[in-house]
């Protein structure tokens, strides 16, 4: 089924906040897609609505295998029933398991740049932020992890969990079996538990899958928590829906009893059909979905080859977001998307957001049809070559 990817759906007035913009502006921002959600979807949710009733909600099995069969089938991992607890959200379960497995003071390890949430989920709880930055070519515009480096840092006694983003947000890296089994090593070594946001994990390039942490042994396994969700491939944020998966039955009993402690564990009515839907009608949706937003990217990256060669496209096998390399730019880059949005109405993220290791960078989202990529790359352009007269 062909599906369409290219209308613009105006969300101004339904108190989206990624386009809570002025007139005129651009958002390209917030890890938000601009498509209609898929048929089978906007369809579950229209029959759920029209019961009437939306009162308390139970898990039934059908939402347990939604999540193991799209798994096994789309992942080759095989999930067993009791490993998955219903989350609202992957950012508060995320919070919640940090505060339950560690005590004030103590440290989370990142690797920055990363997503911008890791910090404040860490921060908020009352913990340290161990940031062990990955490394960054630039010459060849990709990242990787010193191994020495991250032993180093995880010898730390302090240091009790560590944040992986598996795939990477926002680099669009896929860390191979290879680099997560290391991971797996050291962590084990050191006894640090590992919790792994792998929410953008069915946003990858056509043909090219990502490996969950705990698909790579069982020592991986049995010492990591995964948060996993629809929400970013299906563009469901807003119905509160995700799932964190504990293999081990005693680190599962300590994730549950905090999830039900600070109230993110209670389901919604509307999550539970969505996602039912989601994983088990919608797959050739999405697949067409990868393949625009992978055409997105190349959109992006001709055109930066062409009209903006002082600006480069980290190379991105995962995610719709594009992460630029602005080094080569003039001058202090921390006010750069300021600049480009005060005076274009183009709308990216910061780099700096994302830690110090990302000042000189800026954060693209692609999911959203062409046209407004087009419109994009045409202000970013502008407000680059702007810029470069002031220095």
């Amino acid at each position: 089924m062909t599906y369409d990817f290219d209308t613009l759906v105006d969300r101004r007035g339904t108190n989206a906040m990624k386009w809570n913009v002025e007139p005129g502006e651009l958002p390209m921002w917030v890890a938000d897609m601009d498509f209609m959600t898929a048929p089978a979807i906007v369809e579950a949710v229209k029959a759920r609505a029209e019961h009437g009733i939306w009162g308390y909600t139970a898990l039934p099995d059908a939402w347990y295998d939604a999540y193991i069969g799209w798994w096994r089938d789309r992942h080759g991992l095989t999930m067993e029933k009791d490993w998955l607890l219903f989350a609202t959200g992957i950012v508060p379960a995320i919070g919640s398991v940090i505060r339950r497995l560690t005590a004030p003071g103590e440290k989370v390890l990142i690797q920055s740049p990363v997503y911008n949430c890791f910090f404040s989920a860490v921060t908020d709880s009352g913990r340290q932020v161990k940031d062990c930055p990955l490394e960054y070519n630039d010459w060849t515009q990709t990242y990787s992890i010193d191994f020495h480096k991250l032993d180093t840092a995880l010898s730390d006694p302090a240091v009790r969990l560590m944040l992986l983003c598996n795939p990477h947000n926002p680099t669009g890296n896929i860390w191979d079996k290879k680099t997560l089994a290391a991971i797996g090593e050291l962590c084990a070594r050191h006894g640090v538990t590992v919790l792994s946001d792998e929410i953008h994990c069915d946003v990858t390039d056509p043909g090219v899958d990502y490996v969950p942490f705990a698909s790579v042994s069982e020592a991986c396994r049995d010492m990591s928590v995964t948060f996993i969700a629809p929400t970013k491939a299906f563009n469901l944020a807003g119905l509160k829906t995700a799932a964190v998966a504990a293999p081990d039955k005693a680190l599962r009993e300590r994730v549950q009893a905090a999830l039900h402690a600070d109230g993110v564990g209670e389901v919604g009515a509307f999550a539970v059909d969505a996602t039912v839907a989601a994983f088990t009608k919608c797959g050739d949706w999405l697949d067409g979905m990868r393949a625009y937003v992978a055409e997105n990217k190349r959109l992006v990256q001709a055109f930066l080859e062409k009209e903006l060669p002082q600006v480069k496209a980290v190379p991105s096998k995962a995610t719709y977001l594009l992460w630029l390399d602005c080094s080569a730019l003039p001058g202090y880059k921390g006010d750069l998307a300021h600049f480009i949005r005060t005076g274009t109405g183009l709308f990216l993220n910061a780099g700096g957001m994302y830690g110090d290791a990302g000042r000189d960078f800026l954060r693209m989202n692609l999911g959203c049809p062409r046209s407004l990529v087009e419109d994009g790359l045409k202000r970013l352009k502008k407000g680059v070559e702007a810029r470069e007269k002031v220095y």
